[in-house]
């Protein structure tokens, strides 16, 4: 019944049906979810998830694994896109040590959920325990509950961590059933020859480890400790009934990975722009994302998330603020 109200409610605002395109059914979405025919958005939150990977020992990425704990400085130094981007628009931002290969000061304004120095390399061993994997689980659904008590109905995902396009890649490979070389981007910016090696090792990683069909079991193989927490974040923001903001291909995949251990968290689910990482869109055909934004942007942390999010509001502040045809007085069609 609400789906109708809503639906009703959106049509019969002083425009032509469908003129407000994609801002319909992002308002449509946040209505349900909320189930509301007034939503709205309070104290929107993005949590950035840091660690390391030790794929990138092995030379996938054209950046040096200390970017990922240098990087997590500037975040809390306030000098990153993300921190730009969040204060512009009024969104809190948590930066949460995942897996860093760095031991931070424990005074800093960070959230320490360091599950060990970075993840081994997936192309000899598996890249976590399972108790690893479970802990990550557990500590990314305690960062979501912590934002929900807050007062916030809205979470933003983003992550750091050199290496973690290589992660990526091989979660969409092995739970889409795609080939390797379909899911492998440039990263931070391989040239021709380092993208050639970053497939091959890719392949190699693929060849040893063979087939694995259990989501949980490719996680714990392939994942990232960043990654995992995301996935338990993102599982806990579903059934803390928030709406999720993906951001890109990293994030996107957590999400996958989300979406094959609860499909329902779909409903919940805004895919804030479509990355210029060539797998992203593959990736968001597999699980029915459609992109609100397209600005050939590769950053993560976020970004997608902080951008898009005004894009948000205006869906939901047109539902709640634009006069209906009997109100102002406006003639319907015929």
């Amino acid at each position: 019944m609400l789906t109708q109200e809503l639906q009703q409610k959106i049509d019969f605002k002083t425009k032509p049906t469908k003129a407000l395109g994609l801002l319909e059914s992002i308002a449509h979405q946040i209505g349900i979810v909320q189930q509301s025919l007034s939503p709205s958005l309070n104290q929107p939150t993005i949590v950035v998830f840091a660690g390391d990977h030790g794929v990138a020992q092995a030379g996938v990425s054209a950046y040096p694994q200390e970017v990922t704990f240098q990087m997590v400085m500037n975040f809390l130094q306030g000098g990153a896109a993300i921190n730009v981007f969040s204060k512009q628009h009024g969104i809190a931002l948590h930066i949460v040590d995942a897996g860093v290969n760095y031991d931070f000061d424990p005074s800093l304004k960070l959230v320490h959920q360091k599950i060990g120095k970075g993840t081994a390399n997936f192309i000899e061993t598996t890249a976590m325990t399972k108790v690893e994997l479970q802990t990550c689980l557990e500590a990314g659904k305690t960062i979501t509950q912590k934002v929900a008590a807050s007062g916030s109905n809205i979470i933003g995902f983003g992550e750091m961590g050199i290496g973690n396009t290589s992660s990526a890649a091989m979660l969409m490979s092995y739970l889409c059933d795609l080939p390797i070389v379909d899911c492998v981007g440039r990263g931070t910016g391989l040239d021709d020859s380092g993208y050639q090696k970053k497939i091959a090792l890719l392949q190699k990683a693929q060849a040893f480890h063979g087939a694995i069909d259990d989501t949980m079991t490719v996680l714990q193989t392939f994942g990232g400790f960043e990654i995992a927490q995301m996935v338990g974040a993102m599982l806990a923001a579903y059934d803390e009934g928030m709406t999720l903001m993906i951001d890109g291909f990293i994030s996107t995949s957590a999400y996958l990975v989300a979406y094959k251990l609860n499909p329902d968290i779909q409903k919940n689910a805004l895919f804030c722009h479509l990355s210029d990482e060539s797998g992203h869109l593959k990736l968001l055909q597999q699980v029915g994302g459609t992109p609100i934004l397209k600005l050939n942007m590769r950053l993560g942390e976020g970004s997608g998330c902080a951008v898009a999010y005004p894009i948000i509001q205006s869906a939901v502040d047109f539902l709640n603020q634009m006069a209906s045809f009997e109100s102002a007085g406006v003639s319907n069609k015929e």
